[in-house]
């Protein structure tokens, strides 16, 4: 039997997804499952990791088996995933010992605020400004609290991964402890010009070596691993490619060439520039990151702007407020105003990221007066993520001296197009959306196709991209800028709160 088929995992910060893609990228059929967002504190955000392999195991099922191909169809598995979330298994019983720590989660920053006097170094060395968000100082917390963490690591035999890393072990039946480099990336354990773990780092942190997993690239010369015949693929399949969601987006949308950029709307918000082989130094608060390596080519870096929580604001007033019974209700709450009535909400639930970096600000809601409804309110959620957007872009053409034309746009919220509309008309320049808006696991996709010859070369895939709509600004430049003015005031009354 051919293996006509490349198969996707996607797993995101609330949900893990499977997709199977034909030689054309196009979706052939695909399942989706929500996991559970554990709240034990304020501030504090876990996934059980038991429950994530779990949903993961039952969306391969179900696509399988409502797609009628099997797994000796399937040419190679790509995974894609929340990249900083962070957690530690034991290698003997193949068990987590904590709960994996969620990207968004701040409990670590008294350990960012203790390394103070290491920040310039650290920044130099990761490409990474020190905060919450990064592995690292999660790490370091659960072997300061978690007793069986530490034990582990005494005896040597934890094992530390983000979620790529969990789910190959687990793929593998405790094979395979592998990582590729843009996770790594994101770890503040690598110096970002060797691409390697780096002992200063290490011995900064205060960790071990050991209980890392192996870097490969992100399109593997070799494959990651191979599934096992008695877990859900049913069959041995190469493990081909692995990419972190913004970067796997970055791929999906075919932008190869330096200068190209994507901006991903999901839980958060992350614009992605790429800079070929050019490491660029932000001044301007965004990070240098990897943007992938194919096989034994030079690594090609992107300078992205990350911002926590957007599509996370939408769930809020959904779960915590109630104005709303599904996401897909806010566009129609906030069309039935013609605009935000001078209201602004700024969504530093987790601190500001991008290019603030202020884990002492908190959300706020500015401007309310008694003439505010819930329509309004809606308005200044959808709001908030265009005028984020803005600040990374003004960000990004300051530190990559390079202006973007137009934006490419994807992810769950770009089906929004009351947002869509509003971000080209903030930005002042056209919003692209294409016809696969779900390009993360598009992009795993394609680094695992690429890996065992599925398709030859970035040409090739890009030959797949097509748009679907455009959306040009048309609101008076005036307005614009007045409207973002307010938007920063917004933003400074947002922080120092925990001051």
């Amino acid at each position: 039997m051919s293996r006509d088929y490349i198969g996707a995992i996607d797993q995101g910060t609330t949900s893990s997804r499977f997709i199977l893609f034909d030689r054309h990228g196009k979706e052939v059929a695909s399942s989706q499952k929500e996991h559970t967002q554990i709240y034990p504190r304020p501030g504090w955000v876990e996934h059980d990791p038991g429950e994530i392999w779990a949903r993961t195991d039952e969306v391969i099922r179900d696509t399988l088996k409502k797609s009628g191909i099997s797994g000796s169809q399937i040419a190679a598995v790509g995974i894609t995933n929340q990249r900083e979330t962070s957690l530690l298994w034991d290698a003997e019983t193949g068990k987590p010992l904590n709960n994996a720590i969620v990207w968004q989660d701040t409990r670590t920053a008294g350990i960012v605020e203790s390394m103070k006097d290491h920040h310039p170094f650290l920044t130099r060395k990761t490409g990474l400004p020190p905060a919450t968000y990064f592995s690292a100082p999660k790490l370091v917390w659960m072997r300061d609290n978690v007793a069986a963490a530490a034990s582990a690591i005494s005896r040597g035999t934890a094992r530390f991964g983000t979620i790529d890393s969990w789910l190959v072990w687990k793929l593998t039946g405790g094979k395979s402890h592998v990582t590729d480099l843009t996770n790594a990336s994101r770890t503040m354990l690598i110096d970002i010009q060797s691409c390697t773990w780096d002992r200063e780092l290490l011995s900064l942190w205060g960790l071990p070596e050991g209980i890392l997993p192996e870097i490969r690239s992100s399109i593997a010369a070799d494959p990651y691993g191979t599934t096992e015949a008695d877990g859900p693929f049913g069959d041995e399949i190469p493990i081909g490619g692995i990419l972190g969601d913004q970067q796997a987006a970055l791929f999906g949308q075919a932008c190869f060439a330096k200068g190209s950029s994507k901006n991903t709307y999901g839980t958060g918000c992350f614009l992605l520039l790429n800079t070929a082989d050019e490491l660029i130094r932000s001044s301007h608060g965004l990070l240098s990151t990897v943007a992938y390596r194919w096989k034994e080519e030079p690594v090609q870096y992107a300078l992205e702007g990350s911002v926590a929580v957007t599509g996370a604001l939408v769930q809020w007033l959904r779960d915590n407020l109630g104005l709303i019974k599904s996401s897909a209700e806010v566009e129609e709450l906030a069309r039935s105003v013609d605009d935000s009535g001078g209201v602004y909400f700024v969504p530093a639930f987790s601190g500001l990221f991008a290019p603030h970096w202020r884990s002492d600000a908190r959300g706020i809601v500015a401007g309310l007066t008694g003439y505010a409804r819930s329509g309004h309110l809606a308005r200044a959620v959808l709001e908030a993520t265009a005028f984020q957007t803005r600040e990374m872009m003004e960000a990004m053409e300051g530190d990559s001296g390079i202006r973007i034309g137009s934006l490419r746009v994807d992810g769950g919220m770009v089906r929004n197009e009351l947002l869509m509309q509003f971000q080209a008309d903030i930005l002042g320049r056209p919003v692209i959306r294409p016809e696969i808006t779900e390009t993360t696991a598009l992009g795993a996709a394609y680094a695992a196709g690429l890996s065992v010859g599925f398709w030859r070369s970035r040409e090739e895939i890009g030959k797949h991209w097509r748009e679907d709509k455009r959306w040009l600004p048309v609101m008076n430049p005036a307005e614009r800028e007045e409207r973002f003015h307010f938007w920063k005031k917004a933003v400074e009354r947002s922080k120092g709160w925990l001051d």
